[in-house]
């Protein structure tokens, strides 16, 4: 794969960009160059939203049979599946990520994600003749919204972009999607995937830029939805603008997340579990559970048993199948990170971790502090990073009471051997997905989050209706 690219993939073609502006992707292991791409500019943004325009206007795409966009979805994956290793390459080079997560979880699950809404998109059923108690019927259309505009961060940059482009594609519309900065090489491979699978030109267009160009594409006056992953701070901003138009927006947002490790919980089965619900990506994931609430009885076990869990990760290049935590995805994000630690260890107790463990990279050791107060900053803020704080609680009331204690609700897990006790509390936490003895998000079931983590779900059936518009036409004559 060529590292240095020269064009934009827009209305099924590669277009030169409008200005000379580049953006220069960086190792995050080795902290060197490896390559360039075009850093787009409002006009590119213009010309995108056109392409989608057009394309939703008089391609046949909105209007096509559900099964022909099923089979588009599925040719879409099998294009995909082809490009499986460069793309795991691509994105841990770039965001730090261990090779063995980027094959597995930006791999083969986009690839089951996609195929299930290549599912979905064949049985999908678009109109309902429903009676009224008023003596006639009423046709219900579920129609497709139109053009979206997606935006996504660095993190997780193939999920989170399949989360948007899976359900919009099934339901018939068309997108301009703006990939952070800091991962663009692989919407470089989706686009050639997208092209091997022909679909339609204009039905999916990339243009990586920063935030202004972000900014730019959320107000533009063509585009009729709104989907966006990133920051609350971000999300606020985007939801403001959103909604002065009038415009449908849906927000997955951060997160701060507790696991509730019960009295009763199997220690050996806890902390290998804790090691993905709350380390995943170097910590670098909206849903980590990085408050993790411990009992008072077992206080002392549960610190020193996630302390050794974390000083026993393989810390190393991203691209090492042997490493368990990589580097941070930029220098700017190690500097925030280490900001944290610094204040972590004037509010609490350091058991673990806090400095870099290598010269080179942009490296943070996983992190664990004890005697963790609730209401200390490290435990109210999302750090997004490979740090832990353990939170002592006395009874289930209590635990459920700090765990909801926090302006977030994206995430969580209950951890005990009785697991119709760890479900009653589940209920209880306020969030938007909770996991029992583990953390694996379901393709199948609604994904999002409550309180400043977001408006709207993605994935399952659920995701669908935020990417259409509803329309009755009432039989009355």
């Amino acid at each position: 794969m060529s590292m240095d690219k020269q064009a934009f993939f827009i209305g099924g073609e590669w277009v030169a960009p409008s200005t000379s502006k580049r953006i220069t992707v960086v190792n995050a292991s080795s902290e060197e160059p490896i390559g360039s791409v075009p850093e787009a500019a409002e006009a590119d943004i213009d010309r995108a939203v056109e392409a989608a325009r057009h394309a939703f206007d008089h391609s046949g795409w909105a209007t096509a049979e559900p099964a022909e966009r099923g089979a588009a979805l599925a040719r879409f994956a099998d294009a995909l599946e082809k490009r499986k290793a460069p793309l795991a390459r691509a994105i841990s080079m770039q965001n730090g990520m261990p090779i063995s997560l980027a094959e597995a979880f930006e791999g083969d699950f986009v690839l089951g994600m996609l195929r299930y809404y290549a599912g979905l998109a064949s049985a999908l059923q678009t109109e309902e003749r429903r009676p009224s108690p008023l003596g006639f019927d009423t046709l219900v259309r579920r129609k497709p919204a139109g053009v979206v505009g997606a935006i996504v961060p660095w993190n997780y940059p193939v999920t989170l972009s399949m989360m948007k482009i899976g359900p919009a594609l099934a339901t018939g519309c068309t997108m301009v999607l703006k990939p952070s900065p800091g991962t663009v090489l692989d919407s470089y491979i989706l686009a050639e995937a997208a092209e091997e699978a022909g679909l339609p030109p204009g039905v999916l267009n990339w243009v990586p830029g920063d935030r202004g160009v972000g900014a730019y594409l959320v107000s533009h006056p063509k585009v009729d939805k709104v989907a966006f992953t990133g920051s609350t701070n971000a999300g606020r901003a985007i939801g403001e603008v959103c909604g002065r138009l009038l415009r449908p927006v849906s927000l997955e947002l951060g997160g701060k997340s507790a696991a509730i490790i019960l009295e009763d919980a199997d220690l050996d089965v806890v902390i290998p579990g804790m090691n993905f619900a709350s380390l995943a990506n170097n910590g670098q994931t909206c849903a980590a559970c990085t408050r993790i609430l411990a009992p008072r009885s077992r206080y002392g076990e549960v610190v020193e048993a996630v302390a050794n869990m974390a000083s026993s990760l393989v810390l190393g290049d991203a691209l090492d199948a042997n490493t368990q935590v990589g580097p941070l995805a930029s220098a700017v994000h190690r500097e925030r990170v280490e900001g944290y630690i610094a204040k972590g260890k004037s509010e609490a107790k350091l058991v673990a971790g806090g400095g870099r463990g290598r010269d080179r990279g942009w490296f943070v050791e996983p992190t664990v502090f004890a005697d963790v107060d609730n209401s200390d900053i490290i435990a109210r803020e999302e750090i997004f990073g490979p740090v832990l704080g353990i939170i002592p609680y006395s009874d289930e009331d209590e635990a459920v009471r700090i765990a909801n204690d926090s302006e977030f609700g994206l995430g969580g897990t209950v951890w005990s051997t009785d697991r119709e006790r760890a479900i009653r509390l589940a209920r209880r936490v306020e969030t938007g997905t909770i996991g029992i003895n583990g953390y694996v998000i379901d393709i199948a079931a609604p994904f999002g989050g409550v309180k400043s983590s977001g408006i709207g779900r993605e994935l399952g059936p659920e995701s669908l209706a935020a990417y259409q518009h509803i329309q009755s036409i009432y039989l009355t004559g």
